[in-house]
């Protein structure tokens, strides 16, 4: 409004002039008023706000916040690029879609669309990095914000992966930071046992031949701080994953499907103990950025560019509000028919699925009985001469 009134303003300067812009919207009413204005001030005034509309648009679109991006992906998973954001929350749900698994509620996010029905990728890696919201990452699928991040689990993706895939041997390796830095959770394979994931072994690993201290441009790093050795050791556990991986190629080739979930927390202490300004944080960015680029690139190729790699920037994780209570009713006995509290099943969200199953096969079996029994019971013997072939006319009269 101020750019368009000050285009308005007369040329004179002789009598006391009044403008009034009135603009009403509901319950907004907007007044301008100019009194005795040169044209020299309405220039100035021009500029200003011109000045100032230009720094907000700046601004704005230099504010960035935490992201989810995919590094790799095969064909039939489409990710859609898009200013979409996604919720913390169901990041778990989005790992389960795209390896072909249901989720107990609808995802109605625009960013991933529905693939082939009888295609699914080999293998998810999701990696989330905090202590940064977003990392300079060269060649990337698609990139989302992330909003509400709120710590979670691929739990339940690892729990649906070992009870349809129970004969085989699926690879599930979920790394996350801890008192002792790192330690594995869940099932993995036997060839993952003797990766190192405690901070003790992993500076034994970092003095071993064909270390990451080797090959890596270290610049203001030093490996003598517990920080930087924590960072350091991150790193190469994701080089040893595709090293190990890189020598039992056939657990990238078998029928089930793998899972990777690996939380690194190195920056998120580089940065509270030097600073965000500092060249440490600064050199271990670069650094985690072209690693996490070769590391998506390399399990991508090991899986026969049929994996899925994302990537999970967060500065630092919203602890959510919760309120715990306890009901006077509670028994641990929930799915006891013999309960004193008269309590129901524990619900299972498969329910309605196995319901359909079960009805409509009931109603066809029902239905193929009555038909088979009625044709049986109709059938005249007469014409079938191969069971009477050998009798006499007599009996088949009978």
């Amino acid at each position: 409004l101020a750019l368009a009134g000050s285009s308005l303003l007369p040329q004179t300067t002789n009598s006391p002039i009044m403008l009034c812009s009135v603009v009403t919207s509901g319950q907004l009413t907007l007044a301008v008023r100019w009194r005795k204005m040169s044209v020299t001030t309405c220039q100035k005034m021009k500029a200003g706000f011109t000045l100032g509309f230009a720094l907000c648009c700046l601004f704005s679109a230099g504010v960035s916040g935490d992201s989810f991006t995919v590094l790799q992906a095969p064909e039939f998973v489409s990710f859609q690029k898009g200013d979409w954001p996604v919720s913390g929350e169901k990041v778990p749900d989005v790992v389960a879609l795209t390896m072909g698994f249901s989720v107990q509620e609808d995802l109605m996010w625009p960013g991933l669309q529905a693939g082939p029905l009888f295609q699914r990728p080999r293998a998810n890696v999701l990696v989330v990095v905090r202590g940064i919201d977003s990392l300079s990452l060269p060649q990337t699928v698609a990139s989302y914000p992330l909003e509400n991040p709120v710590p979670f689990t691929l739990d339940g993706v690892a729990e649906t992966v070992h009870s349809l895939f129970s004969e085989y041997t699926p690879v599930v390796l979920q790394l996350a930071p801890s008192e002792e830095r790192l330690y594995m959770l869940g099932k993995a394979n036997a060839v993952f046992e003797d990766l190192p994931v405690t901070l003790q072994q992993i500076r034994a690993r970092l003095s071993q031949d064909g270390s990451v201290l080797t090959s890596l441009p270290l610049n203001s790093l030093s490996r003598n701080s517990e920080a930087d050795l924590l960072f350091l050791s991150e790193v190469q556990v994701l080089h040893d994953i595709t090293a190990l991986l890189q020598r039992h190629r056939h657990l990238a080739k078998d029928f089930s499907p793998d899972l990777y979930s690996l939380e690194l927390s190195g920056l998120e202490e580089l940065s509270r103990l030097y600073g965000n300004d500092s060249p440490q944080y600064r050199d271990a960015t670069a650094i985690l950025a072209s690693v996490l680029q070769k590391f998506g690139e390399d399990m991508y190729r090991l899986y026969g560019n049929r994996a899925v790699v994302e990537v999970v920037t967060v500065k630092t994780f919203e602890a959510p509000l919760t309120r715990k209570s306890r009901s006077i009713l509670e028994s641990k006995q929930i799915s006891n028919p013999g309960s004193p509290y008269n309590l129901a099943y524990k619900y299972n969200f498969q329910y309605a699925v196995i319901f359909n199953i079960v009805l409509w096969l009931m109603i066809a079996l029902a239905l193929a009985v009555i038909v088979i029994s009625y044709n049986l019971w109709n059938m005249d013997p007469g014409y079938d001469s191969i069971i009477y072939r050998m009798t006499n006319q007599k009996i088949r009269m009978d």
